[in-house]
């Protein structure tokens, strides 16, 4: 699509809310468009912004098509009115999310914004700079992604911002919300990846003519099904699934296979942390050391096996394939495998230990 850049790179004085979803676009698929799409649909957003990013400061150079023809995939899955794709950030001369919200703010002052994500981001937001001051500027929302989510829920920028979370009803007033604030939505997921589409060596061109047609988007890339509607014909709403309360003895059975099968595979460092009464989606967090990504990858084949021989029909597992986190979710417990680096890095005991009921949001 060849209509020109919109968005003036001084700013106006426009009255809306807009949500902003950055990134490489290398290139923009059907999953870009679904998650937008979702965004301002659940958020009531009058615009999303797809800010295709001139060159992202953590993701390596090889590979990366020149900004010419990301912003051109960016712009076939657009409409350019309430989804545009644009290159604004090459043109305030911004590589950082931080400076780029910053010059957004200034230049578009009566416009409220939103910060868009994926799960993905949220895991690794600490690694952004100037993510604390982010947050405290503007609101934002996560979109869930496959592999991610469980991760995401349990990462430390998470944990920090557990107090700014808001409910799901509170989603179309994010915009309106002071600072900081954010949601993550329960959304239907789209399993479309742009890796996926370089890895299969599909070019830009071939991209777009993909998007363009949707009869011959592979099962990859394909958008999901609608969701049922009711006798009244509107779409039927699916409520999230309550996990029952495990006994305790029961969680003690299974933490006593954990740590035998993690110290059957040389598991080092092995922590166990009660979470009961602390968080919503576990009762105890189980955390563990190996050295290589063999290890890291057996002690989680293992572990699973033996949680399913122990009576868990649906053991999932996030982060595999040479990983530097997995985790494994044991229903009221889940088990945290890292190399060293990484639990250094992501430092869980700190974040769920004694620091855990000090207040974080008023020195971020």
């Amino acid at each position: 699509m060849g209509y020109p850049d919109p968005l003036p790179r001084f700013g106006d004085r426009r009255r809306a809310r807009i949500g902003l979803l950055g990134g490489s676009f290398n290139p923009a698929h059907a999953g870009h468009r679904h998650i937008a799409e979702q965004f301002r649909r659940r958020l009531r957003l009058d615009q999303v912004w797809l800010l295709v990013s001139p060159g992202n400061p953590l993701k390596p150079e090889a590979g990366m098509a020149p900004l010419a023809a990301r912003l051109a995939s960016a712009r076939a899955i657009a409409d350019g009115r309430r989804l545009r794709a644009t290159d604004l950030e090459a043109r305030l001369g911004t590589r950082f999310t931080r400076d780029t919200l910053r010059l957004l703010r200034l230049r578009f002052p009566r416009a409220r914004f939103v910060w868009l994500m994926g799960a993905d981001i949220l895991e690794q937001l600490p690694r952004w700079r100037g993510w604390r001051e982010i947050v405290r500027k503007v609101p934002f929302a996560v979109h869930p992604r496959p592999s991610y989510n469980a991760r995401a829920r349990a990462s430390p920028a998470a944990m920090t911002l557990r107090r700014a979370l808001r409910a799901q009803h509170l989603a179309p007033a994010l915009a309106d919300l002071p600072p900081p604030a954010w949601v993550f939505l329960n959304a239907a997921q789209n399993p479309a990846s742009a890796s996926a589409l370089r890895g299969a060596e599909i070019d830009v061109t071939e991209g777009e003519r993909a998007i363009a047609h949707p009869k011959q988007i592979t099962t990859a890339t394909a958008t999901p099904a609608k969701p049922p509607r009711s006798a009244s014909g509107a779409p039927a709403r699916k409520r999230a699934p309550r996990r029952k309360p495990t006994p305790q003895a029961e969680i003690e059975r299974l933490s006593a296979v954990i740590a035998a099968s993690l110290e059957d595979d040389k598991a080092e460092n092995i922590t166990t942390i009660d979470l009961a009464g602390r968080a919503a989606f576990a009762e105890r967090m189980i955390i563990a050391t190996g050295l290589a990504d063999r290890q890291i990858e057996a002690m989680a084949a293992h572990l699973r096996e033996k949680l399913r021989a122990a009576g868990l029909r649906r053991v999932p597992v996030e982060g595999q394939g040479g990983a530097s986190w997995v985790l494994i979710d044991a229903g009221d417990i889940i088990v945290h495998l890292f190399k060293p680096d990484a639990r250094a890095l992501y430092n869980l005991e700190k974040m769920w230990g004694a620091d855990l009921d000090e207040p974080e949001i008023g020195v971020i």
